[in-house]
């Protein structure tokens, strides 16, 4: 939880917006930057709340798509500090995006907006 907590804010510039409890070791948080908002949950509260999820790996099974206006700059201050996945590029159906993973394994794609 503190790592992912520690990558969307310091490296992805995310505001934190709650803890619970309001002491490490967290068992859930968000995040948000602008409109949007992501919710973390520890594995173990996680697996007690919806008991499918044991023996599942964390990561690599999302994708989250977020779609934001310069996309150039952004790739530009991320790319060094960032698993990039794909670099910037147009792609044959028209969008420009990047994708990279954080610390857990979850793709995240930035795109152009209004492509």
């Amino acid at each position: 939880m503190e790592q992912s907590l520690a990558f969307y804010c310091d490296v992805l510039s995310f505001t934190r917006t709650a803890t619970v409890p309001d002491e490490s070791p967290y068992v859930f948080a968000t995040v948000q930057s602008g409109p949007v908002e992501i919710f973390f949950n520890a594995q173990g509260p996680a697996v007690d709340e919806y008991p499918a999820f044991a023996g599942k790996s964390i990561g690599g099974s999302l994708t989250l798509y977020m779609e934001v206006s310069g996309v150039e700059k952004l790739y530009a201050d991320l790319k060094a500090r960032v698993k990039v996945t794909m670099p910037l590029e147009k792609k044959f159906y028209g969008v420009t995006e990047f994708a990279f993973e954080d610390p857990d394994g979850y793709v995240i794609y930035f795109r152009r907006t209004g492509e």
